[in-house]
């Protein structure tokens, strides 16, 4: 088997990151707060306490993370705008120092024979938005879509790919519903109305992303490949009921322009009757897109469990009777997530079966793993693991274009360690090494790899 697999010519090499995560400069230069600056700082709530005050001080030093890219010989370097850092308030007035920020990142891209891909939102909701309902109200949807103008105005010109939301499931699930993810909600109708409303979101932005001439604009989402662990009945239901929360809640208003048909046996009372849909919210969901970016880790084994809250008051959107399995015999990275490969293509092509002409070109916009890196004595970072992780799933991916599907780039997640979330600095993504105490960054095996293929497409 050849090391590195084969892409066509014109596929697109590219590494991502998010806002959050990286930059730091939390209070600097105008910044207002967001949902994960209130989330982060409230005890008990992140691994160690840990915030993205600092982070990757990727503000400060981004002219050295775009040198680190164009080592890399990327094509495109995904990155993603903090919604505060331009509108400190999630609406109104604009902040100067914050678009120039942006606009500073985009021509040392350039300049560096860098495409940027802006991604408009990765979870970090203005607080100011949040006091006032946050994605359970329509108003969020509204003040995103005029977000969305102002950097297609701004950035349009020389920013050629944009996407609207990552992973919407977890803005709407983890952040209202689980109560994992900022703003640490734990709610049943809230949760199922900032899903709503961030497809709201999705489709106003579009409008403003196609009236302002933009190249190519399309949405991210982290959708997962599902099976049952047994061939039971109940856990062949089970797995309807979690297609339908983590992957059909969005694929098909985006691509069908309809709600799942197994929304009511999942949701039951809480989504029956619900308000917050209006009228011609479908037709504006369902807006042609030119590419649908796919995030992919591992796949879920899920097993029914025989639970749901009795009482309606407490009943949360995630309360679907099933749990997941687990893989038994198979590597599994840091996070504990099992390695299997072959999921991902079946993962693509099962979208493709399902949505046939009405699947847009596919960008895998984030792919990697969390492992535990060995630095030796000289500095050097090993992460075998990881490597055997890319090269098995980009083999993964080239399978599922063999199979018909339409697939033109692909991002690893993620070009730095960073902050994990609700995990704070404890699990490592990077194929580049950052010492938070020095912010020193050192290029890992992986970085390596992933630059001697990106090379051999080259010649």
């Amino acid at each position: 088997m050849s090391e590195f697999p084969v892409f066509p010519p014109g596929f697109v090499f590219g590494a991502a990151t998010a806002s959050y995560q990286i930059e730091g400069a939390v209070r600097e230069d105008g910044r207002g707060p967001s949902i994960w600056d209130t989330y982060s700082h409230t005890a008990g709530k992140t691994d160690g306490g840990d915030t993205g005050d600092v982070a990757c001080d990727h503000y400060h030093r981004y002219p050295e993370d775009v040198a680190l890219l164009r080592e890399l010989g990327v094509d495109s370097y995904r990155f993603s705008i903090a919604w505060s850092r331009v509108q400190p308030d999630g609406g109104g007035a604009v902040n100067p120092k914050g678009l120039d920020f942006y606009s500073r990142l985009v021509d040392s891209l350039l300049e560096a024979g860098i495409e940027p891909a802006a991604t408009l939102y990765h979870w970090d909701l203005p607080q100011a938005l949040e006091d006032r309902g946050g994605w359970r109200v329509r108003e969020t949807a509204e003040r995103f879509g005029e977000y969305a103008g102002i950097m297609a105005e701004h950035l349009g010109d020389r920013v050629p790919r944009w996407i609207t939301l990552n992973e919407p499931w977890c803005s709407a699930f983890l952040g209202y519903s689980v109560g994992r993810h900022a703003p640490g909600a734990k709610e049943g109708r809230g949760a199922l109305a900032a899903a709503h409303h961030l497809l709201v979101g999705h489709g106003l932005a579009m409008r403003e992303l196609r009236a302002a001439g933009v190249r190519e604009a399309g949405i991210t989402l982290n959708l997962d490949r599902n099976v049952p662990a047994t061939d039971s009945d109940a856990d062949r239901a089970a797995v309807v009921r979690a297609d339908t929360q983590h992957n059909l809640v969005w694929t098909e208003p985006i691509l069908a322009g309809r709600y799942p048909a197994t929304e009511e046996d999942t949701w039951g009372e809480l989504i029956t009757g619900q308000d917050f849909r209006r009228d011609g919210d479908l037709e504006l969901i369902s807006r042609p897109m030119d590419f649908l970016g796919i995030n992919y880790y591992r796949p879920i084994v899920i097993a029914a469990a025989p639970h749901r809250e009795p009482d309606p008051a407490l009943r949360v959107a995630t309360d679907n009777r099933y749990s997941e399995g687990r893989y038994p015999d198979v590597r599994r990275t840091a996070m504990g997530w099992p390695v299997v490969p072959e999921s991902f293509t079946d993962l693509l092509t099962a979208l493709k079966e399902t949505y046939g002409d009405a699947l847009p070109p596919v960008h895998i916009t984030e792919n990697g793993s969390a492992e535990s890196d060995t630095v030796d004595a000289d500095g050097s970072v090993r992460d075998a693991d990881r490597v055997e992780y890319l090269r098995t799933h980009l083999t993964a991916l080239r399978a599922a274009m063999d199979a018909g599907v339409d697939v033109r780039g692909y991002y690893v997640w993620s070009l730095l360690d960073n902050f994990e979330w609700a995990l704070g600095y404890a699990k490592r993504f990077g194929i580049v090494r950052v010492d938070y105490d020095t912010q020193e960054r050192t290029p890992k095996d992986s970085y390596r790899w992933y630059r001697q293929l990106i090379a051999s497409h080259r010649k």
